[in-house]
């Protein structure tokens, strides 16, 4: 069985057109404000932390997308699976490309997510990672099998409920990201990735409701 809804289907394709572009203007805005003669973020800083961290968190999601892809037939499901793969596969490229303009690693030795300590009512005290060691919002190794395993509505419920989950991460990681960046293109493109997240957060909640 597939999903049935066509109001819920129109209201998704609108929000996700609208997310896409937004994802889209941003990577064009960063990409023609390559900066010269201007001092580049350290290895330490708020913004290499954030592109290291979500090069790491959009790459899961980018596989979850690509996974429910080939195990259903819903063309809603499906649109937003792609979307979600091209538009995180985008900005994968542009934070990989902004290290490399910096000359630092793509990987670091600090812990994941030590760059937002102190923020979004996180006092310090203890690692904002989960228990299992993953990033919030990421799945676990368990669960991306289940979701590989899944076909049909049971694939479509899988996606859409660890998807969403992993947007609300995402989202607040990128909202920091765009708090604490020092960088006006990193803070620009973090704010269009965290808009452009809950928009989908919003449509993918609709069409979980609306499964059979």
């Amino acid at each position: 069985m597939t999903l049935h809804f066509e109001t819920w289907q129109k209201r998704a394709l609108i929000a996700l057109a609208g997310a896409l572009l937004l994802s889209l203007l941003a990577l064009a805005f960063v990409a023609g404000r390559v900066g010269t003669g201007v001092e580049h973020p350290a290895g330490n800083s708020a913004d290499a932390g954030f592109a290291r961290d979500m090069q790491i968190h959009h790459t899961q999601a980018v596989e979850m997308s690509r996974l429910v892809r080939d195990r259903t037939d819903d063309e809603v499901v499906r649109v937003i699976a792609y979307d979600i793969a091209m538009t995180q596969q985008h900005q994968i490229g542009q934070m990989y490309a902004w290290l490399e303009e910096w000359g630092l690693p793509q990987s670091s030795s600090t812990p994941n997510m030590t760059w937002m300590e102190g923020t979004m009512d996180h006092h310090g005290g203890g690692s904002m990672l989960q228990d299992d060691g993953l990033m919030p919002g990421m799945a676990t190794n368990e669960q991306m099998q289940d979701l590989a395993d899944a076909s049909g509505v049971e694939v479509e419920r899988i996606f859409l409920t660890l998807m969403i989950t992993h947007h609300e991460a995402g989202a607040e990681m990128a909202q920091a990201g765009a708090e604490l960046a020092q960088e006006p293109r990193v803070k620009v493109a973090a704010e269009k990735m965290a808009e452009a997240q809950v928009a989908e957060i919003t449509a993918m909640q609709g069409m979980l409701e609306e499964l059979p």
